[in-house]
């Protein structure tokens, strides 16, 4: 039987012996053979019927709010922004990429409805903001600080390979046809390609961002603290 974690264990990087379960744990006493623990973050409901949420083991019976506020606490100061995606789906890949390197938020230009099945229920922990158009979230970068990188393979582009990301930045997607359109073009202080080698003219862009969004975590992010 796995020990019941503390609360100063839940940011302790590498695999944990709590809750290991392929489909996640069963309610607290089935689980320990214990009452409990008296900790506002967990979840009552969750203690007596189980915990089967897609969420790494050390938020397992936690509260959504809790593990949102945790979150908050060590949240990377990059943003990524997706600008009139063609297909929803490339959405929620997006916000299930963004969640999983903890950004400080997710941007949707212009769509409030998006299909939410490819982010995988993590649009529970993620901040995600809407803007009506591309010249309202330039407003906003401008107003946090946020340096804007548009990410397109276009002309006088520097490879992300090589490119050093702002910290505090807005990474800014378009369409995979297009690309991003002439305002976040001329927006945007830093556009960035990605390197590709075979015959096709644009990868997914779900994928982009999320090879985007790991260019930034090995140029600044503190590994340590990684799960």
């Amino acid at each position: 039987m796995s020990s019941a974690p503390t609360a100063d264990q839940a940011h302790t990087p590498g695999p944990t012996e709590w809750g290991e379960h392929p489909h996640g744990v069963g309610p607290w006493r089935e689980e320990f053979g214990t009452e409990p623990p008296d900790d506002p973050r967990l979840d009552p409901d969750l203690l007596d019927q189980g915990d089967r949420r897609n969420v790494v083991d050390a938020y397992r019976y936690w509260r959504r709010e809790a593990i949102v506020a945790d979150i908050d606490s060590r949240r990377h100061p990059f943003h990524v922004a997706i600008e009139n995606f063609g297909h929803d789906a490339n959405i929620g890949t997006v916000v299930r990429t963004a969640n999983a390197f903890a950004a400080a938020a997710v941007h949707i230009v212009g769509r409030k409805r998006w299909n939410r099945r490819g982010a995988m229920v993590t649009d529970r922990y993620q901040h995600i903001h809407h803007h009506a158009d591309t010249d309202e979230l330039l407003r906003f970068a401008e107003t946090e600080g946020l340096t804007v990188v548009a990410v397109d393979n276009v002309p006088g582009s520097v490879p992300l390979e090589t490119a050093t990301l702002p910290r505090d930045c807005l990474l800014l997607f378009g369409q995979e046809g297009p690309g991003v359109t002439e305002a976040a073009k001329k927006g945007a202080l830093l556009t960035v390609s990605i390197a590709q080698f075979g015959s096709t003219r644009s990868i997914n862009a779900g994928v982009a961002a999320g090879i985007a969004m790991h260019a930034w975590i090995r140029q600044h992010a503190d590994l340590a603290t990684a799960w």
